[in-house]
């Protein structure tokens, strides 16, 4: 593990344009995905969805982060809360799925607990030692952004502000999207390779020859802004195709023609059109191993629900394509083989240098 540490900071120090990619062991290595867990990811924010996923008081959905069971809820006046799914009596995990309740209750002993987390009921409680105030549910750090909802595990986490990309992302409006999709799906792979895979525009037209090189060849690909903690590229169209939706009145002609692609690190990517937004949030779980959750939204009535339509089943082939690619690739980075080979030019993988750049700086504040 120490070996890959210093090997990222080897690759760090490289001239700009003299990139190189990672080895194998980078992404298959259990040891180093465990270092990992410990440091980055731990510390790290991770986006659970969106906002609107849960517009009414009592609207809740879970999720599993490190095996930390969370529970994501619209509390009574309206603020939204992570808190442990986890009952404070024996452990039990509180809630499943999604839905919507009025107080959560514990299946096990029937302890429930308020939309805050506070225990409001235990029956038979009667021990000296019980203090119904001492037996309430963690909540965890939280913060929203640009209708997103991310966790930090560790309380005395800074939130994140990057002025620039909110800059970049302004004129789409991604707040006022609407979520038309959601869905989870375990992908045979490592986090950081869905992570570098959909930040880099060169395998577009390989990989994606029906789907997307038609309207994001590899050749109109550009970098874009990137800073510790975010990269972002442009998508863009070519000029003769179909308009893809109108979008916010104050979009521009070139805002208008791509698709701007960021990722905010660790663990989200997303794809931010005039009137299209998916958002790909990676829960992993083992070195080789991620559930990923997948959402799309809308802006406004731009799109008509047949193509709504149209554009899930287009993601689903998107994503079955990569995923495809990334569960084959898996099995050749566990070769001694799989050393270190050049990556491309800034605008077609960039990206991966600005994670490595990223995931280099964090190794050095954990080592």
């Amino acid at each position: 593990m120490q070996d890959l540490s210093m090997k990222l900071q080897e690759i760090a120090k490289l001239p700009p344009d003299r990139p190189m990619s990672m080895p194998g062991a980078f992404y298959t290595s259990q040891n180093r995905f465990e270092h990992e867990v410990a440091t980055v990811l731990n510390s790290g924010w991770h986006c659970l969805g969106r906002q609107d996923e849960i517009p009414n008081s009592g609207d809740f959905f879970t999720a599993n982060l490190f095996n930390e069971p969370l529970l994501i809820v619209r509390q009574a006046e309206g603020d939204i809360g992570v808190l442990a799914n986890v009952c404070r009596h024996r452990g039990m995990p509180l809630a499943e799925g999604r839905g919507n309740v009025h107080r959560f209750v514990c299946s096990y002993h029937a302890w429930a607990y308020d939309l805050d987390g506070s225990l409001i009921r235990s029956a038979r409680m009667k021990n000296a030692g019980f203090d119904s105030k001492n037996c309430y549910l963690h909540n965890y750090n939280v913060q929203l952004w640009n209708g997103f909802i991310y966790v930090n595990l560790r309380l005395d986490a800074p939130q994140f502000n990057f002025p620039k990309l909110n800059t970049l992302l302004a004129n789409y409006k991604p707040e006022s999207f609407r979520i038309v999709h959601i869905a989870e799906e375990v992908w045979n792979t490592n986090w950081k390779c869905l992570v570098e895979n959909f930040m880099e525009g060169y395998h577009l037209s390989v990989v994606h020859p029906e789907t997307l090189h038609g309207y994001t060849p590899t050749g109109l690909a550009r970098k874009l802004l990137s800073e510790n903690g975010y990269t972002s590229y442009a998508a863009n169209y070519p000029k003769n195709i179909p308009t893809r939706g109108y979008g916010a009145s104050g979009l521009t002609e070139d805002e208008r023609l791509r698709s701007t692609l960021f990722a905010l690190f660790p663990t989200q990517v997303a794809s931010l059109a005039a009137s299209l937004l998916v958002s790909l949030s990676i829960f992993p779980i083992s070195a080789g191993q991620i559930r990923v959750k997948w959402t799309m939204s809308t802006y406004g009535k731009d799109l008509s629900e047949e193509t709504i339509a149209d554009r899930i089943a287009l993601w689903e082939e998107v994503n079955r394509e990569d995923r495809e690619k990334l569960e084959r690739m898996q099995i050749g980075l566990a070769s001694k083989h799989a050393l270190s080979g050049p990556l491309a030019e800034d605008d077609y993988e960039g990206t991966v240098r600005d994670f490595q750049l990223w995931l280099a700086t964090q190794d050095r504040k954990h080592s």
